[in-house]
């Protein structure tokens, strides 16, 4: 019986360790990039491109990485506060995928311009996004009604739906966003204009916006059919990525 509590306490150390070298680095990576991007915003132009590619970005595509990675230092920090203040334990797999998400999405998809070089990126972060959310509106049942575990007087079909509705609402909320960044800020969250500043025109600027959405619901439909599936056959999938209360005591 010894043994194996060793080898559990040994086990859930690895994990505690891995999820700070995960965020510890994700959040000196940000800082670094913070200071870059101000540096950069002093010393690029303000309107034309020059033809050097070291310089061809404008001041306001600095202006997004810098909201961009403030905000992530700022969402990275949430977690833990909100853990401490409404006394809930997030799983160490939920954290670190959404850890991974940010370092993804900000750093190598702004900073490192990612959306542009590759054309799916986006597409790659929308749908671990949409599932992300999609696990999160499971979570959000539990708290509803003050459960440890998912309600079993509840139908894993309704449980299911309004997990794929509230990813859905969040991921709205997100495309809302960026629509207001883009027209106060004069940002390009939306990317309706391409890297060299070229605006899209008609269906073409739509269509990252439109992607995005579609993608987020493929994304949170998988992980409500997964849900689904954990619920009705008692798999115990979806569980590991609840948020829980943290027990008194």
């Amino acid at each position: 019986m010894e043994p194996q509590l060793n080898k559990r306490l040994t086990i859930k150390i690895k994990k505690i360790s891995l999820d700070k070298l995960i965020s510890t680095t994700v959040f000196i990576t940000l800082v670094v990039s913070i200071i870059f991007v101000i540096y950069r915003i002093i010393t690029a132009p303000s309107d034309d491109i020059p033809a050097d590619n070291e310089t061809k970005r404008l001041k306001s595509d600095y202006a997004l990485m810098l909201m961009q990675c403030t905000l992530g230092l700022f969402i990275m920090l949430l977690p833990g506060l909100i853990s401490k203040k409404l006394r809930i334990e997030i799983p160490n797999m939920m954290h670190i995928m959404f850890v991974i998400f940010l370092y993804c999405a900000i750093y190598l998809g702004e900073v490192r311009s990612f959306y542009y070089q590759f054309r799916n990126w986006d597409v790659l972060l929308h749908g671990m996004g949409g599932a992300m959310l999609g696990a999160l509106g499971f979570s959000f049942v539990t708290f509803l009604n003050k459960s440890e575990r998912v309600p079993v007087n509840l139908s894993p079909l309704f449980i299911a739906l309004f997990a794929f509705c509230f990813a859905i609402m969040l991921g709205v909320l997100w495309e809302i966003y960026e629509y207001l960044a883009d027209g106060l800020l004069g940002l390009n969250m939306q990317k309706f204009a391409r890297e060299d500043g070229t605006l899209l025109i008609g269906r073409a600027a739509l269509n990252n916006t439109m992607k995005d959405l579609i993608v987020d619901n493929f994304g949170a439909l998988a992980m409500s059919i997964l849900g689904y599936v954990s619920l009705k056959y008692k798999k115990g999938w979806i569980e590991k990525l609840l948020i829980r209360k943290r027990k008194q005591g």
